[in-house]
């Protein structure tokens, strides 16, 4: 365990602890705790310094936990190779680096210094309140039998969510979870392969637990989180555990049907079925009803004049017709 992950975990309970405690603890300086402070505050963790008292983080939180975490899983008969680390650049990429990557390893971190979301933007996420988590995948098939794979997570989310006690939530086309017309999570894959196979796949969800003001006014669109709403403490452990649950039991489906057997469950849950919406492809906006899905999950829209089209992922933006999110 890191110095700077170590003294998380002191300060994990938002009381003062003085420098000397804190490096006599740790068995470190005190010169290697303020460098320590200072690597953390950089990161995003807001670490309150009053002289004469010491340290406190602004808000308390409890530690992610790999024993937990493996905890929750053995329960349910699942295995997963679950590695947690205090900053990584994403989870994303982390598992990418990783030589020899086989199918249920898993990365959470505790903060991402170059956090992606959809369209190349960035992941604003409060360090040690969220869940930014990375799982991947090996399928034989090549990149074109995974079509539908990102909706499919979107089915398992939800399910995931939905146990942990969040039954109000939904799904934006194609791999947005929302609340009350808020963002709540999302869904990236990046994905190495073949065109005959094999095929690597590697998910990332960013899920929106809490975030601190200052972070919150770095995002350009609605969001919730479920501290929000929730009325008890969030405990992200069993969060986790339950997302890597939801979501193994999905690539292994996924393994054997591909995309048709989440397909009607996600229209069910499909926030804008039936509804007007805009689309920005490029340049263009275009406007219509929302008529379900293909069997790649491509977005079939009724357009104004009576086409009726199928957009996919990578080529467009939906909108609601009256709001933003």
């Amino acid at each position: 365990m890191s110095t700077r992950h170590a003294l998380l975990k002191l300060l994990a309970d938002g009381a003062f602890h003085s420098g000397p405690v804190l490096g006599e603890r740790l068995g470190v300086s005190r010169a290697a705790v303020n460098k320590a402070i200072q690597s953390l505050v950089e990161s995003g963790a807001d670490i309150h310094r009053v002289s004469g008292r010491g340290y406190r983080l602004g808000e308390p939180f409890v530690p992610l936990s790999e024993a937990q975490i493996r905890a929750l899983l053995a329960e349910r008969q699942v295995l997963a190779d679950v590695e947690i680390f205090d900053e990584v650049d994403s989870t994303n990429q982390q598992l990418l680096h990783t030589p020899e990557l086989s199918s249920g390893r898993v990365c959470l971190a505790e903060a991402q210094s170059a956090g992606r979301g959809r369209r190349g933007r960035g992941w604003v996420a409060t360090a040690c309140h969220n869940i930014l988590m990375s799982m991947s995948w090996r399928f034989e098939t090549g990149p074109a039998g995974l079509a539908g794979l990102s909706l499919a997570a979107g089915v398992a989310v939800l399910r995931a969510l939905e146990e942990f006690g969040v039954r109000d939530a939904g799904l934006k086309w194609p791999n947005d979870i929302l609340r009350g017309g808020r963002k709540l999570a999302g869904l990236l894959i990046d994905l190495r392969g073949e065109a005959s196979g094999p095929s690597l796949v590697v998910l990332g969800l960013g899920l929106n637990v809490h975030l601190a003001p200052h972070d919150a006014a770095l995002i350009d669109q609605p969001w919730i989180s479920l501290r929000d709403s929730l009325p008890a403490p969030v405990d992200r452990n069993r969060l986790a555990g339950l997302l890597i649950l939801h979501l193994h039991e999905m690539f292994r489906g996924f393994e054997r049907t591909g995309f048709e057997a989440f397909r009607a469950e996600w229209e069910r849950r499909h926030l804008y079925a039936g509804q007007p919406v805009r689309l920005q492809s490029g340049h263009e906006d275009v406007f219509g009803t929302v008529a379900g899905i293909d069997a790649q999950g491509g977005l079939r829209v009724q357009l104004v004049g009576g086409e009726l089209r199928t957009f996919h992922s990578g080529d467009v933006s939906l909108r609601a017709l009256h709001g933003t999110a």
